[in-house]
């Protein structure tokens, strides 16, 4: 049966009692044989405040060339994007994590009002990916999703660097460890053109399971922002959105359970970010699939890691194109059994079909073979205990230790802890406590690089472990759990830690505790009180009011 290409524009476009509506579609130069075609919305989360999102006005340009090319009329709209990187360490870091909610909520409200029948999005920045998946999964049309692509690396010192080495900059600075001339040398050079984190970061990491979900091409979204190529992708997206609304395939369609799986196995193999664990949790309910912290610690475990990244590792997300791309990894992935090749792709193709067309570049070492792997076990870690009832999160690529016990030391805020870092106060085999950061306390649950990086940078990296309820940034390595939940926010047993308690961190056994009786811990927690909100009007209030759990991927809703 052929399918409707006008499935639902026609309802903005057709007929006598919508001349009104084509009116004002004349009025910015559509005709009438533009809307008589099928409607794609194009949703862009262009903005000038980051490189990450730069460039993509440009990418958007070929996109609607290719939609056009196909048979489709676009329509390009804009949504909100917020800079992880440039607000770290500050009160805006706050909007990151709720301009995920955002930037869903907007697409799917621009998508639902002007009825397009299928949807390019176009992201970067790291809470825009998540953000423009959520939006196509509400919105269940023909549609696909687009990454900007990887920054290139910068040089310094002969050396590779990225965004996350300015921040450990900033900690060895502060230990007197670089000179101030030398972290100006790396602030001009770490960031050399448009384009998201270069490293295996969060909008990498994302980025990476777009295209083993489903919702990307296979291929597409790990050639580089400024790679001329990266234009032809664009334009190719275009065509097979097209594709997709003709064949009316939709997210729902690709989006199972073992797509689902696939996904985490890339984030387990590539040394991805802790943040994937809140975002596929979110996309998964949204697409109705069970899915669990425990599912996460399962498939990490039995999945290598085969891509040597930073943070952990010595190559950034460019040299993974260099080496064969995406496909590449799930080439290996699936030859070793590791993912389901039979889950479909954008292209009409499954990923083993997609996979098979992967070419290596000879020598390469960036993706490494299975049986010669960077670290026998994935970089995802949940553990629980007293104080992570409901779990918490550790990346473990690039991290040797898998034990610490040493005493507490105990903030309520991200600004006291980067002081007493700073501030030389934290000593080796401390664990720095940082609570009242989550989903509902913070509100927005804040990414804490810029502690975890001044602590890698004044050399206690190695030495000092740190938890919090809040999140980590995708270029944090370290013994650091994150998304405790429980949050303090909600009298969650980190609530209840103080100074000088001991903390044991055991990977082996998958335990977070605090060394104190269940009975003392009852007692400290009958006694807290909740904090007043930090925001009592506005967009954190109502967010602190709607959002989730951490174990339930911080997601916004209604309770019926």
């Amino acid at each position: 049966m052929p399918v409707n290409l006008k499935h639902r524009s026609h309802i903005i476009t057709d007929g006598r009692d919508r001349a009104g509506a084509r009116s004002m579609l004349k009025a910015i130069g559509f005709t009438d044989a533009d809307l008589a075609r099928p409607i794609v919305g194009i949703a862009n989360t262009w903005i000038e405040t980051m490189p990450c999102n730069y460039h993509l006005r440009q990418l958007a340009a070929k996109v609607k060339a290719g939609v056009r090319a196909a048979g489709g009329t676009p329509m390009e709209f804009n949504t909100i994007a917020i800079s992880d990187g440039v607000t770290m360490g500050t009160e805006g870091m706050k909007a990151s994590l709720v301009s995920r909610e955002v930037v869903a909520d907007s697409i799917e409200l621009v998508g639902r009002g002007h009825m397009f029948d299928a949807i390019v999005a176009l992201v970067g920045c790291d809470k825009t990916i998540p953000g423009g998946a959520l939006a196509l999964i509400r919105l269940n049309v023909p549609s696909l999703l687009l990454y900007g692509g990887s920054i290139a690396a910068g040089r310094f010192q002969g050396r590779d660097v990225t965004i996350v080495d300015v921040y450990e900059g900033v900690g060895a600075n502060a230990a007197g460890l670089m000179s101030d001339a030398d972290l100006k040398r790396l602030e001009d050079v770490a960031c050399p053109g448009a384009g998201a984190c270069g490293g295996q970061f969060t909008a990498n990491t994302m980025s990476t399971v777009m295209e083993f979900i489903g919702l990307s091409p296979m291929g597409a979204n790990s050639v580089p922002a400024l790679d001329p190529q990266k234009d032809e992708v664009a334009y190719q997206c275009g065509q097979m959105v097209m594709d997709l609304l003709k064949r009316g395939v939709k997210p729902l369609d690709i989006l199972t359970r073992k797509a689902f799986e696939n996904a985490i196995a890339s984030v387990a193999a590539t040394g991805g970010s802790t943040n994937a664990v809140l975002h596929l949790l979110a996309m998964a309910r949204e697409a109705g699939v069970p899915l669990t912290l425990e599912d996460f610690d399962a498939i990490s475990s039995r999945t290598p890691i085969i891509a040597d990244l930073k943070p952990g590792g010595r190559y950034v997300a460019v040299d993974v194109h260099r080496a064969g791309g995406i496909p590449l990894i799930a080439k290996k992935l699936l030859a070793a059994g590791l993912i389901d090749g039979s889950q479909m792709t954008p292209s009409g193709k499954t990923i083993a079909e997609e996979a098979a067309r992967a070419t290596e570049t000879p020598g390469q070492d960036v993706v490494r073979p299975v049986s010669d792997p960077v670290k026998k076990t994935g970089g995802l870690v949940i553990l629980k205990g007293n104080l992570a009832p409901e779990g918490c999160v550790i990346k473990v690529a690039g991290v040797a230790r898998t034990y610490h016990r040493g005493p507490a030391r105990v903030f309520d805020c991200e600004e006291d802890a980067m002081r007493a870092v700073t501030g030389k106060s934290i000593k080796a085999g401390d664990v720095v406590v940082i609570r009242y950061e989550g989903p509902r306390g913070g509100p927005g649950m804040r990414e804490m690089l810029g502690v975890t990086g001044a602590i890698v940078g004044e050399g206690l990296g190695e030495s000092v472990a740190l938890l919090t309820d809040g999140r980590f940034s995708g270029g944090t390595h370290g013994l650091m759990a994150g998304h405790v939940a429980p949050e303090a926010a909600r009298g969650g047993p980190i609530a209840a830690v103080a100074d000088g308690d001991t903390i044991v961190f055991d990977i082996e056994k998958r335990r977070l505790d605090v060394e104190l009786s269940e009975a003392d811990l009852r007692k400290r927690l009958a006694n807290w009180r909740p904090p007043e909100p930090r925001y009592k009007r506005g967009v954190f209030s109502k967010y602190a009011a709607l959002v989730s759990s951490a174990s339930e991927g911080a997601v916004t809703f209604v309770k019926p």
